[in-house]
């Protein structure tokens, strides 16, 4: 297997294998869900109205502040 390269973000792979580490895609689902862990009520409301005046859905929201790092 050929070692992954600069950018790969280490997540499972695309085709059905068995996982030869051992746990890396359980420890990549334990981190998908940590990350979509539903934040409190205030969060998640003041996160729904931003989302809703730029036009978009709360996930695609709460997607791009995980991937820029910054709130639109």
């Amino acid at each position: 297997m050929i070692p992954p390269g600069i950018g790969h973000n280490g997540g499972p792979p695309l085709e059905e294998e068995p996982d030869p580490g051992g746990g890396r895609l359980f420890l990549w689902k334990r981190a998908h869900r940590k990350a979509w862990k539903t934040p409190p009520p205030e969060i998640a409301l003041r996160r729904l109205a931003r989302a809703e005046e730029l036009g978009m859905t709360y996930r695609q929201y709460t997607l791009e502040i995980m991937e820029r790092g910054k709130y639109l």
